[in-house]
C-alpha cells in the first residue's frame, strides 16, 4: 500500500483491513483491478527524455519543476538536477530520504524519516543548511516567499528561512486518534500557507508567522468506528483565481473562497489521490479509480471515466485539452477534457507512478516511477 493510505495507529490495521483491501489492487480477495482495453488513440504520447534516479521504495518522491530544470530524489539519498533531460549535478545526501522534492530557483529541499531537513544550492547541489523537524518528513517541502515549509508525520507544519534554515514558526492543531500518513506538500501562495489536516480540515496560515487566518471544513467525519470516521485531506489543495479546492478521503471535494474560507460548494466524492482545476472544471480521481469532471462554479457532474477501476490513480493533471493520470502499473492515461474518453496511453517501466504528475513547460509533463525513472512526456 502507498504510504498515503497507511493508517498511523497500528492496532486499527486489523480491524480496518477489509476497508483498506478495497483500495488495494493487489489484495488476494475482493474486487480486482481493471484490465486495460485497447483504445482508438487520437493523441500520440512519447517520452522526450528519461533518466534513472533511484528507487522510491514505499515513499512517493515528487519531482520539482522550476523552468526547464527538474529536480528529483530517491530513497537512497540521490538528488539530481536535470536541465532539458541532461544531468547538471547529482549528489548523495548523508541519509536515506523519505520526502521531496521542494525547490525554487535558489534552494532544493528534501526530508528524511529521522526528521532531518536538507537544503541544497539549486545551482551546484552543495549543502546550504540542515534543520530538524519534529518527526519524519514524507511529503515534499514547499519553497516560496523566502521560507521552506515542512510538514512532518505528526502533522506539525514548520517554516524555515531559506537563507540559513533558522526556524521561523510552527503550526500544530489537535489530531483525531486515527489518521492517515500524508505525502502531500503544503501550498505557499502570496501571504498564505495552505495545509490539509486530519478530520477534513483545510487551514490557511500566515506566511509571516504561522498564525491561522481561516479554517475550512472539506469533510465532516462520520460513522460508528474510528476507521469509518477517518476523513483526512491527504492531497494538496489546488487554486484558480479566488477559488481553492481540496479533497478528503472518505469525505468530499470542497471549494472555498481563497480570501475568507467561505464554502462555495461541496460534492460527496472520496479521494486520497487528489484533484486539479482549470478555467472550466475541477477534476478529481476518486478512491475507486474513477476520474470525475465537475463544474467549477457549482460542482455539478460533467463527466465520469470509470474504466480505470482500482488502478491507484495519481491526481489528474490538465495539459491543453487533455486530462492526464498515472497508475499503479506505470501507465499514463490521456483523457479528453471535454468528455473523459480515452485518447492516448503511454507505458513507462511497469512500476507504479506514486507521486503526482508535474507540469513541464506549456504542454508537457514529468512523471517519476517507483523503480526510479524520471520521464518528460509530450502528447501530440
Amino acid at each position: 500500500m502507498k504510504p498515503s493510505l497507511v493508517v498511523v495507529l497500528v492496532p486499527f490495521l486489523v480491524a480496518g483491513c477489509s476497508t483498506l483491501d478495497a483500495l488495494n489492487p493487489f489484495a488476494s480477495s475482493g474486487p480486482k483491478m481493471a484490465e486495460l482495453r485497447p483504445i482508438d488513440a487520437t493523441v500520440q504520447a512519447r517520452a522526450i527524455w528519461q533518466e534513472g534516479v533511484g528507487k522510491s521504495d514505499d515513499y512517493a518522491f515528487t519531482p520539482a519543476v522550476v523552468g526547464s530544470s527538474v529536480y528529483s530524489a530517491s530513497r537512497d539519498g540521490t538528488i539530481v538536477r536535470l536541465d532539458d533531460g541532461q544531468p547538471v549535478w547529482r549528489i548523495k545526501a548523508e541519509q536515506a530520504l523519505s520526502g521531496g522534492v521542494g525547490a525554487d530557483a535558489r534552494i532544493v529541499a528534501v526530508g528524511t524519516a529521522k526528521g532531518d531537513v536538507f537544503a541544497f544550492d539549486a545551482a551546484d547541489g552543495k549543502l546550504v543548511w540542515k534543520a530538524k523537524a519534529s518527526s519524519e518528513v514524507i511529503s515534499p517541502p514547499a519553497v516560496g516567499q523566502g521560507i521552506v515549509v515542512v510538514r512532518s508525520g505528526d502533522h506539525r507544519v514548520a517554516a524555515y528561512d531559506t537563507s540559513d534554515g533558522k526556524r521561523k514558526w510552527v503550526y500544530q492543531r489537535p489530531s483525531p486518534p486515527l489518521s492517515l500518513r500524508v505525502t502531500a506538500s503544503p501550498l505557499v501562495v502570496d501571504r498564505y500557507v495552505f495545509v490539509g489536516f486530519p478530520g477534513g480540515k483545510l487551514i490557511a496560515v500566515s506566511v509571516d508567522n504561522g498564525a491561522p487566518l481561516w479554517e475550512g471544513t472539506v469533510a465532516l467525519p462520520k460513522g460508528a468506528t474510528e476507521l469509518d470516521r477517518v476523513a483526512d485531506v491527504t492531497s494538496a489543495p489546488v487554486i484558480d483565481g479566488r477559488m481553492i479546492c481540496a479533497a478528503a478521503f472518505q469525505g468530499r471535494v470542497s471549494c472555498f473562497d481563497l480570501g475568507n474560507g467561505n464554502l462555495m460548494w461541496g460534492r460527496d466524492i472520496s479521494s486520497a489521490a487528489g484533484l486539479t482545476i482549470d478555467s472550466r472544471y475541477v477534476y478529481v480521481a476518486d478512491d475507486k479509480g474513477a476520474v470525475h469532471a465537475l463544474d467549477k462554479a457549482s460542482g455539478a457532474s460533467i463527466w465520469k471515466q470509470d474504466k480505470l477501476f482500482l488502478r491507484k490513480l495519481t491526481a489528474p493533471l490538465v495539459r491543453r485539452n487533455l486530462v492526464v493520470v498515472g497508475d499503479v502499473q506505470g501507465v499514463v492515461h490521456f483523457l479528453s477534457r471535454d468528455d473523459g474518453s480515452f485518447v492516448g496511453r503511454l507505458s513507462t517501466d511497469g512500476s507504479a507512478i506514486q507521486a503526482p504528475l508535474q507540469p513541464l513547460g506549456n504542454n508537457n509533463l514529468v512523471a517519476q516511477t517507483r523503480s526510479g525513472r524520471v520521464l518528460a512526456i509530450e502528447a501530440q
